[in-house]
């Protein structure tokens, strides 16, 4: 029996559905042809994800997405929107446009490991919708501007490793829903503002930021873990209240110009509760004694108070605390005898106690390396004999 034609091409048409009806929002469409066009073409390789970016060819959200828009975006549920715009990291060069604004149903906008260049757009503070919003690692340069903290869904944000000038907007804490914050490795200036509650994850390393560290600024960031603002240019004492806010975790301070440190045993209500278990303060200009109050945090298991200009003998509490597994205090000017249980073959604890003014800490010790400071340089340090 022969089936005719007509029969078989509804059945074939159904088998094999592409869509040709427009389906994408004029506006997400329209933004999404002015984002390539501000793409260098040159720098897009044939087989990347803009490549397949034919506008006459496909709509951006149609499906099956065989050979056209093949990647680099998602769209909603009904196929009208565009939800997220991640690229691939194949070194597009160009600016990111204006434009960009008209997505304003988007949720994620992932740029990084490219080389966009110029400014960030004031006009990002349409995207309402946004709430991962990752540049890392191009070269955008500029203030970053007063409008990102009007992206009141940004729950994330990550502009490090790029050019960006000037100081953090004075309206950060208006990012209501912000729990990770990444501007390292940038060249940003000026002190820290005032901080998101919501606040969990802040990185500002390697900037030029200066100026002491302001308990006001972290009054309110009652959720905040982890804090890395190394390789900067702080100044001034760093104030007991810094190690007792209430979630911290990790404390990465290193590479800065901090002459003081305030540290007290946790505070009653926080005792046993304390979560505080890494501080990193090495390479400063940290004078006085070693603070004994920091083996009071009972889960703390790495200190470094390394290449400061410590005095004194090293805290008895340092060798009794339970919990520390990780104490490099090398680089001081630290006196009287070694440690014990720092010094013996068997130690759990590993660091440097070296190039101090220490008695008995043999070459042989792992935590003796390097060797202590000569006799004179440590005659000088405390203005005639070191005491014992």
């Amino acid at each position: 029996m022969t089936l005719s034609i007509s029969f078989l091409l509804p059945l074939l048409s159904s088998l094999f559905i592409i869509s040709t009806d427009a389906l994408t929002s004029p506006s997400d469409v329209s933004a999404l042809k002015a984002f390539k066009a501000s793409v260098k073409p040159n720098s897009i390789p044939q087989w990347s994800c803009l490549a397949s970016w034919d506008f006459t060819a496909s709509d951006p959200c149609a499906t099956p997405r065989r050979t056209h828009f093949t990647c680099g975006i998602t769209c909603s549920s009904d196929s009208t929107r565009v939800t997220q715009l991640t690229l691939d990291p194949v070194g597009y060069t160009g600016r990111l446009t204006p434009l960009i604004s008209g997505l304003t149903q988007l949720l994620t906008l992932d740029l990084a490991d490219n080389n966009f260049y110029g400014s960030i757009p004031s006009s990002i503070s349409s995207l309402v919708s946004l709430q991962t919003l990752t540049l890392r690692s191009n070269s955008f340069s500029g203030s970053l501007p007063e409008s990102v903290t009007r992206l009141n869904s940004a729950e994330s944000i990550d502009i490090s490793r790029n050019s960006l000038t000037g100081s953090l907007p004075k309206s950060l804490s208006s990012l209501s829903n912000l729990r990770q914050l990444d501007l390292s490795y940038n060249k940003l200036t000026g002190s820290i503002p005032k901080l998101p509650q919501s606040l969990i994850d802040l990185a500002l390393k390697a900037n030029s930021l200066s100026g002491p560290i302001s308990k006001e600024s972290f009054t309110e960031s009652t959720q905040l873990e982890v804090v890395e603002l190394a390789e900067n240019s702080f100044t001034g004492t760093l104030g007991a209240w810094f190690f007792n806010l209430q979630s911290i975790q990790q404390v990465d301070l290193a590479n800065n110009s901090i002459t003081g440190i305030e540290v007290i045993p946790p505070p009653k209500k926080l005792s046993g509760e304390s979560d505080l278990v890494a501080v990193e303060l090495g390479f400063n200009r940290i004078a006085g004694n070693a603070p004994a109050s920091f083996a009071a945090y009972p889960r703390l298991t790495s200190l470094s108070l390394r290449y400061n200009m410590l005095h004194g003998t090293i805290p008895a509490e340092y060798e009794r605390s339970k919990t520390l597994r990780r104490l490099f205090l090398d680089g001081n000017y630290l006196t009287g005898k070694a440690p014990a249980r720092f010094v013996k073959p068997e130690t759990e604890v590993m660091g440097s106690l070296g190039n101090n003014c220490l008695r008995g800490c043999p070459g042989k010790a792992k935590m003796c390396a390097p060797s202590q400071k000569p006799f004179s340089i440590c005659k000088q340090a405390y203005g005639g004999k070191p005491k014992s």
